[in-house]
């Protein structure tokens, strides 16, 4: 896929007319009229019931050093351990990505780790207030388990105040909160919106987040269309040394309708190429039916995407729910 994007344009913000957020590249929030026309025209292809997870690895309470270890729990849950800390974004453990117990997208397969499987947590990234991403149930479970630092985006407090964390920090885009005297975590734009409840749309702001510890960085996108490419350059620009990206690849068909909000694996793959990553992981499928494709497409289609590009499939890669991976070092002249 060939990106053109512009050096030196202004940073994409985000905005608040005094009701709701907006992003200055443009709005991601499909039109009534589109939602009921995909609900109308849609053709999900059948999941399997259910699937199996792997033996999961062995849990490490923490790693030191320049050792970088991600572990793929489901969907958009990832345990990070850098730098002597440990960060889970977006947990999600429930049965279903849902307001409701009776209704809603469901589990296909188990989370690769237990709550209970969990190493001491020191901090939590919650990217944006959609059921797949902010699951109060399992989010209280961890807060009362390990009292972690939260940080969330702008007026998301309200719906976690009653928890039990160490504290929380909300952030607008590219502003950073610092924790462990060391690691600093920076808030990035993506094309997405969010809600929680009919008529509350963008009434929370959303984002994906870059965190540095040391030299290198991890990048985590949450959720995000592609765009014009310009959100993932002036992501390198601020952070040119991207030891890992953990980018969405799933959830995006049909094209017409999840395009604006959802990535897909080619679209993950320019992103990767723009962002200068050294390495990458797949995430945000395989557990959740939230789009039409299959359950196993995403996957493939990144190994065609990553062939086409001529990149090495060792370098952005996907995980098994409850794999981890020690993402290699930058090499000494990069």
């Amino acid at each position: 896929m060939t990106v053109n994007a512009t050096d030196h344009q202004q940073l994409i913000t985000a905005g608040n007319d005094g009701k709701r957020f907006y992003s200055s590249a443009g709005p991601a929030l499909a039109k009534p009229t589109d939602v009921l026309r995909w609900m109308i025209t849609r053709k999900p292809t059948r999941w399997p019931k259910w699937l199996e997870n792997p033996s999961p690895s062995i849990v490490k309470s923490q790693v030191d050093g320049d050792e970088l270890r991600v572990t793929f729990i489901n969907h958009a849950t990832m345990l990070i351990q850098y730098g002597g800390v440990n960060i889970l974004t977006d947990p999600v453990f429930s049965y279903r990505a849902s307001p409701f117990r009776f209704a809603g997208p469901r589990r296909h397969r188990a989370a690769g780790l237990s709550m209970d499987q969990l190493p001491s947590i020191h901090a939590v990234l919650i990217s944006h207030t959609h059921y797949d991403h902010l699951d109060l149930k399992s989010l209280e479970a961890i807060c009362a388990k390990h009292r972690p630092q939260l940080i969330a985006p702008l007026n998301t407090r309200h719906l976690l105040d009653h928890m039990n964390y160490a504290s929380i920090q909300e952030l607008d885009w590219w502003a950073s909160a610092t924790f462990d005297n060391a690691t600093v975590v920076t808030m990035v734009p993506a094309l997405h919106w969010t809600s929680r409840k009919l008529g509350d749309e963008n009434t929370s702001l959303w984002g994906g987040y870059v965190v540095k510890s040391g030299h290198d960085a991890v990048y985590f996108a949450g959720d995000t269309g592609f765009g014009d490419g310009l959100l993932f350059e002036q992501i390198r620009q601020q952070f040119p040394r991207i030891r890992c990206a953990l980018l969405p690849i799933g959830a995006y068909e049909p094209r017409w309708f999840m395009q604006p909000q959802h990535m897909n694996p080619a679209e993950a793959v320019a992103a990767f190429s723009l962002l200068q990553a050294k390495h990458a992981v797949g995430i945000h499928h395989g557990t959740f039916q939230l789009t039409d494709e299959a359950h196993d497409e995403p996957r493939k289609h990144l190994l065609e995407a990553l062939e086409a590009e001529r990149i090495d499939d060792r370098r952005f890669i996907t995980l098994e729910n409850g794999q981890a991976w020690d993402v290699p070092e930058f090499r000494i002249h990069e």
